[in-house]
């Protein structure tokens, strides 16, 4: 692809050095301006709201539910807007739903979450943790740029750790009494699994429970008066604020935030409709970092603006510079490689552009300076072979051994073709002898290609 080759690498200090300019405020729903928000709940209440962000700091929280092994770009625009809350001074909690896991959220579904193991459900407990506690530490790190002080530690909280300690008929008692099923019933994620074929069970109708009761163990133990959640939690929002209203008696408040989608109404986070998670194992660097740079024009003001911390006039001015040099798609670098550095750090970001280089070059010399771990990394799922090098082998038996031809004849025909590859350069002798100056690097590796996708490489025994 060609726009790949024209790609202007952004200063390393310029991550750091934009954001002197953007402190969030403390009035957090400023954030309403760049797109932030959808619903604010009770909805009649924005000055109390902002009179309240502004008197002194306060709590906010947001839930994670295990329900895979790491979080993914979906998650991202709930886990930002954490951190404008950290940034303006506010408290910040992620809530590890291990007690809810078990239960399932049936909000957007529309059948019944497959029950996980506990084992499962402990080991994404985990992997989660680890997901947040490293983009909260990579920005404070890479991206936030003033006194690292001035922002409070996230607290990440499991709510296994209080239903374990409760009965279960005290539970219904005490707090069950305060849900009306006429209002429950109203929600509508619960009327829309109602009237389907499938139905809904009283597990995942519960839910709403649980999560309010979430709310109210937070307000008590942490004074936690904010939650946020994604459009589709309104119901659990406003059942939680039911609950708060009926048993402690105090103003607390819910925010929503907006479903992302592309300008063809897919939602953010999807490639050829698999998950882009926020685990390097799962999804590497390149693969976050390419799927940004591949942003649609028609899209990515609205990123910039949901997804990192440049300021509004910053991301004029990036724009201003697209419209200039479209071709050098300049507000694409700056949203991949912010985002890149948020969710894997400088190191992530380095081996992202050093992949881009490897793969969309055609010169040698990007591949030279990747060692056999980093070609591994780039080249993710490429065949790994190791071969004698001996003298006199050439290209068809390279080919051949390499189990890069289902034949003989399908060999020779497409490398003959032009389809075959040697560390990017184009091969069509069949017979040409491959010699350790010519065709192998100095890391004693050859990349080969066959097409355009299928990458082999070979580790070469001397």
């Amino acid at each position: 692809m060609a726009i790949f080759k024209k790609l202007l690498p952004l200063p390393k200090v310029y991550l750091r050095q934009t954001s002197k300019r953007f402190t969030s405020n403390r009035n957090i729903l400023k954030l309403s301006e760049r797109g932030m928000y959808q619903d604010l709940f009770p909805n009649t209440t924005a000055n109390e709201v902002i009179n309240l962000l502004n008197k002194s700091p306060q709590c906010v929280y947001a839930g994670f539910d295990p329900t895979a092994d790491s979080l993914h770009v979906g998650n991202l625009l709930i886990i930002i807007n954490l951190l404008h809350w950290q940034r303006g001074g506010h408290n910040v909690i992620a809530l590890l739903g291990g007690a809810t896991g078990y239960i399932g959220d049936p909000s957007g579904r529309s059948t019944d979450r497959t029950a996980l193991p506990q084992d499962v459900l402990k080991n994404n407990i985990n992997c989660i943790k680890s997901n947040l506690e490293q983009v909260f530490e990579n920005h404070k790190k890479y991206i936030w740029s003033e006194d690292a002080s001035k922002l409070k530690p996230i607290k990440i909280v499991n709510n296994e750790t209080w239903y374990r300690e409760i009965d279960s008929i005290r539970f219904v008692s005490e707090i069950g009494r305060n849900f009306r099923m006429g209002t429950m019933l109203l929600k509508q994620t619960v009327q829309n699994r109602i009237n389907s074929d499938i139905g809904m069970s009283f597990t995942e109708f519960a839910y709403q429970i649980f999560q309010s009761y979430d709310w109210l163990h937070l307000l008590k133990e942490y004074d936690c008066r904010f939650q946020i959640g994604g459009s589709d939690q309104m119901g659990n929002i406003s059942a939680g604020h039911e609950l708060i209203s009926r048993t402690a008696k105090q103003n607390v408040y819910g925010l929503t935030l907006p479903l992302v989608t592309t300008e063809e109404g897919d939602k953010l986070g999807k490639s050829a409709g698999n998950a882009v998670w926020l685990d390097g194992k799962k999804t590497s660097p390149y693969t976050l970092y390419q799927y940004f740079i591949r942003t649609k024009d028609s899209d990515v003001e609205k990123l910039l603006k949901l997804f990192t911390f440049f300021s509004l006039g910053e991301i004029k001015d990036i724009l201003y510079k697209h419209k200039q040099h479209p071709e050098q798609r300049y507000p694409q670098q700056c949203l991949a490689e912010q985002l890149t550095t948020l969710v894997h750090g400088e190191e992530g970001l380095t081996m992202a552009r050093k992949t881009t280089e490897a793969i969309y070059s055609k010169d040698v010399k990007s591949l030279v300076t990747l060692t056999q771990t980093d070609l591994q990394q780039v080249f993710e799922g490429a065949s790994i072979v190791n071969l004698l090098l001996s003298p006199g082998i050439t290209v068809l038996e390279l080919g051949l051994k390499a189990k890069c031809f289902a034949t003989e004849s399908d060999a020779m025909r497409i490398i003959q073709a032009g389809g075959f590859y040697i560390n990017h350069q184009r091969i069509k002798k069949i017979d040409e002898v491959i010699t350790e100056s010519a065709h192998i690097l100095p890391n004693l590796v050859s990349l080969l290609r066959v097409g355009k996708r299928n990458y082999y490489i070979v580790k070469w025994q001397t």
